[in-house]
């Protein structure tokens, strides 16, 4: 089981940024900058049930082959395969060594160490109150997550798809890997009507079979799961 879900629940501060870091399962919470542009958080339900199967399985082990492989052609100790992660590996050491890798290993590592560098950027962003790159590296998340990670069915590629042609959507992508279920995005409170027209438009042009289980849920930043 995961830890990214549960942390977050449990963690999360209202107009806070977590920063978690599931090796060692420290964090931080940076606070929302004064500049920082209204936002609500918006999600999208496909209207089809979200399936974790054995797809996010074989990607979690091309990661790992990846990570594997990469540490035997630079000579590092790699030890049980169980125990191997692209955390381990220094991106140097992938930038080296990527054209010996199996293409779809290659690509796997692509996102991951792409995404890690998403991570750096985004808490520069929102330290900044620089909201518009904020989304914009969510946008980036989503893109790769389809074509590197290579997840997300058509129903949430059409999501996303959609959503990064309306005005107000500061980014969108899957909410996590991408196995049906819902994206999310931040946006700017004040097209909330405009963005639910529009995407149910577009969304339902596509996939008419949809109407009636599609929705556009908007909610904000609040403490995380509180007793009592």
């Amino acid at each position: 089981m995961g830890k990214l879900d549960q942390s977050s629940e449990v963690l999360s501060k209202r107009d806070h940024l977590l920063v978690l870091d599931t090796l060692d399962d420290s964090f931080s919470l940076i606070p929302a900058s004064p500049r920082l542009a209204d936002f609500e958080i918006a999600i999208f339900f496909s209207g089809v049930s979200r399936v974790l199967g054995s797809g996010y399985n074989t990607r979690v082990d091309e990661a790992k082959s990846a990570a594997y492989s990469l540490k035997a052609y630079a000579g590092m100790e790699y030890g049980l395969y169980r125990d191997t992660r692209l955390r381990d590996v220094p991106p140097s050491v992938f930038a080296q060594y990527r054209c010996h890798l199996p293409a779809i290993f290659a690509q796997r590592a692509d996102h991951y160490y792409s995404e890690m560098e998403r991570v750096e950027k985004g808490i520069e962003a929102w330290r900044a109150g620089d909201l518009p790159t904020f989304g914009s590296l969510i946008n980036e998340s989503g893109h790769s997550s389809i074509h590197s990670w290579q997840t997300g069915s058509d129903e949430l590629k059409a999501i996303y798809e959609a959503a990064l042609t309306i005005d107000g959507i500061y980014g969108c992508r899957f909410s996590g890997a991408g196995f049906k279920g819902c994206c999310m995005a931040l946006v700017d409170p004040a097209y909330k009507e405009h963005i639910t027209a529009e995407l149910t438009r577009l969304y339902l042009a596509r996939f008419p079979q949809y109407n009636g289980l599609f929705s556009v849920h908007y909610c904000k930043s609040d403490d995380g799961v509180r007793i009592g």
